[in-house]
């Protein structure tokens, strides 16, 4: 298992549905989550610490799902 850290960038007014989608995929992984409010171009930072068995799938996975924004991901543990 791997902990990842994944930043996400969203527009404000799709967040909750994008994040609902990506919640339902990583049910019972997530170990933190940090919401950071919305800056001048509408976009709000989204921080998520997941414990993954296969993050290069998951990633995959959130590339597909997320069309308008940004992600970024990083490998906390081996």
């Amino acid at each position: 298992m791997q902990i990842v850290e994944i930043n996400l960038s969203l527009p404000y007014e799709s967040r909750g549905k994008i994040l609902k989608s990506i919640l339902e995929r990583v049910r019972g992984k997530v170990r933190d989550v940090h919401f950071f409010p919305p800056n001048a171009k509408g976009l709000s930072e989204v921080r998520l610490e997941l414990l993954v068995s296969d993050a290069q799938r998951l990633i995959k996975e959130l590339k597909g799902t997320i069309k308008n924004g940004k992600i970024s991901v990083k490998v906390l543990s081996a």
